[in-house]
């Protein structure tokens, strides 16, 4: 018989202690790590913990009734799965239904407001010039900056304020200034934003004969806006989401937006980009400059043409009239103001920022942008009493199904049950340890699939167990006692389970990767317990066994160890023998 090889691999057969008390003092880190974030139980998803659930129905726009279509309807589902969900398994699902809704499920235990608010941001996003703006009502003079943060297409040399620009109006009135006065200089603003031929056909008319229709038009859209700025209230939280809700993108508006707690109002001139035009935008920090936390953002090639023209008008302008308002569902969210035109297809928007700000920012011209306008039709609360009536019957099924491999092991491995039980708790442990802390890293949520990935992987746990006891028995078959036994039937079962296990965890990638929702719990559990399988079986079950294997109730075969020669049906020992000597010539001799 050969003996085992020397070497590495017989240094860790002789101290198999080191892998066990290597697995011992994770699982003690792991634990402790659990009760030291409070976090002691896995989070569940909106199927066994509850939470909301939203409809949300595609409205077409006035004669763009073809845009509901599933490319449009995909792209929608795509940037509010972003919005929602960040990280891929946090469980919020959003998936169509029909041909027109959207279905959002929140699962309890997240902001659940605040994921509704993002997903009920449906608007497009636009990037409007800005006519006048000045603090809303209510606001203390001291609160009326007197200049925005900046956009450029370069890095800035240095920080600007970061606030929300006032008019030329605003920052010259007075307490005692009366409406009158600050409804001539938004009339002045409104005249300065026609185009040279409106105002050249204006001029004309007024000092030649009676204006025609298309100016007596304008004059009284005019006329009405000036005064719906004049009387919008922007401190009124009724107002704050709903007043340049409804406006098209090619006409002027008025809207909200608030800065450092205070609300100011807007008026704003027709769209001149499209937030989808806005290929990409991100945070980032410039350690190079004082500029300090920056927006970079990066435009289409339409997009890029589009800016570099309105951030050119509007660099002639005097403040506000250099700001364009980035307005998403109504709101204007920033309202930097440039100096020079930025071509060139980048831009960034620099002021004092800190990272919150600048990080949210950069989400609402990256994810702002639906295809489609949605409308709200439904918000329901989700209770968990089926989700748990159906885990409390999935708890006894999997308790079933543990049993049921329990009793088989103990009839069938006998002693070989005391290193695969605890083989089976370890792997639990650990599985439900890393499930806990996992929740709030990555936003896991354990549902109903992944329970039942849990319940599969007893199979898989236990299939590793079987492969190894049945290549140790068949060593004995050949006649070998056991500690040979263990070392020579190791390097055959652990290539059988690497393999198994391999089809396993790849089985589980793709069929994460592939699938959404609910299913995405499933994959993600059986591949987590399937890489457990390895790491339980290679520093826990083989040492154990290799510790075990020395002594004697194993070592010599006891008919209960499940390592019975006899039972077994074992052929002769083996033993070493030595070649009989040549017999010796009397001649030589």
């Amino acid at each position: 018989m050969a003996a085992p090889k020397k070497g590495r691999s017989a240094s860790a057969q002789s101290k198999p202690g080191r892998s066990l008390a290597l697995i011992l003092i994770a699982i003690v880190a792991l634990t402790g790590g659990m009760f030291a974030s409070g976090h002691t139980t896995p989070r569940l998803g909106i199927d066994l913990a509850g939470g909301t659930s939203i409809t949300l129905r595609a409205v077409p726009e006035k004669g763009q009734e073809s845009a509901i279509n599933k490319t449009n309807m995909d792209t929608a589902v795509d940037i509010m799965n972003r919005r929602v969900n960040g990280l891929g398994v946090s469980e919020a699902e959003v998936q169509t239904q029909g041909d027109r809704n959207i279905i959002v499920n929140i699962p309890k235990g997240t902001n659940s407001e605040e994921a509704r608010q993002q997903v009920g941001t449906t608007a497009k996003l636009y990037f409007r010039p800005v006519i006048a703006t000045e603090a809303s009502a209510g606001a203390t003079p001291s609160a009326s900056p007197s200049a925005s943060s900046s956009a450029s297409g370069s890095p800035s040399s240095s920080s600007t304020p970061k606030a929300t620009g006032s008019s030329s109006a605003s920052s010259s009135a007075s307490p005692s200034d009366s409406a009158t006065s600050q409804g001539r200089a938004v009339t002045d603003a409104l005249k300065a934003d026609e185009t040279p031929s409106a105002s050249a056909s204006s001029s004309a008319s007024s000092s030649a004969s009676p204006s025609p229709s298309g100016s007596s038009a304008a004059s009284d859209a005019n006329a009405k806006l000036e005064a719906q700025y004049t009387a919008l209230d922007c401190s009124k939280k009724s107002v704050q989401n709903t007043a340049g809700k409804s406006a098209k993108a090619t006409e002027s508006t008025v809207a909200c937006g608030e800065n450092d707690g205070v609300w100011f109002k807007y008026l704003l001139g027709p769209a001149a980009v499209d937030g989808t035009e806005v290929k990409k935008a991100q945070a980032i920090y410039n350690t190079t400059t004082a500029a300090g936390w920056q927006v970079t953002m990066d435009f289409t090639g339409s997009g890029s043409k589009k800016f570099a023209t309105i951030t050119g008008q509007l660099a002639q302008n005097q403040q506000p009239q250099n700001q364009f308002g980035i307005v998403l569902d109504g709101q204007v969210v920033s309202a930097p103001s440039v100096s020079s035109s930025i071509a060139g297809g980048s831009a960034e928007i620099s002021g004092s920022f800190t990272q919150e700000e600048a990080q949210s920012l950069a989400n609402m011209l990256s994810y702002g942008a639906l295809p489609l306008t949605f409308k709200e039709d439904s918000v329901t609360t989700v209770t968990a009493a089926l989700g748990g009536e159906q885990l409390h019957a999935g708890l006894i099924a999997g308790a079933i199904g543990l049993a049921l491999v329990v009793i088989y092991l103990l009839i069938f491995y006998r002693g070989l049950s005391v290193i695969a039980i605890p083989s089976l708790l370890v792997s639990a442990i650990l599985t439900y340890v890393i499930m806990a802390l996992l929740g709030p890293a990555i936003g896991f949520a354990l549902n109903l699939p992944a329970v039942c990935g849990a319940i599969v992987a007893i199979g898989i746990t236990a299939d590793s167990f079987i492969v190894f006891f049945e290549r140790i028995r068949d060593e004995i078959r050949e006649g070998r006692s056991l500690r040979p036994a263990v070392e020579r039937a190791w390097p055959r079962a652990r290539r059988t389970i690497l393999v198994s296990d391999f089809v396993s965890f790849l089985a589980a990638a793709v069929l994460f990767i592939v699938t959404v929702g609910k299913v995405q719990g499933f994959a993600f559990t059986l591949g987590l317990t399937t890489v457990l399988d390895v790491v339980v079986v290679f520093l826990f079950t083989k040492p154990l066994m290799t510790l075990l294997a020395r002594r004697k109730f194993f070592a010599n075969g006891h008919k209960w160890s499940g390592l019975d020669p006899k039972a077994l049906g074992a052929k002769a020992p083996l033993r070493r023998t030595r070649r009989p000597h040549a017999p010796v010539d009397p001649k030589e001799a």
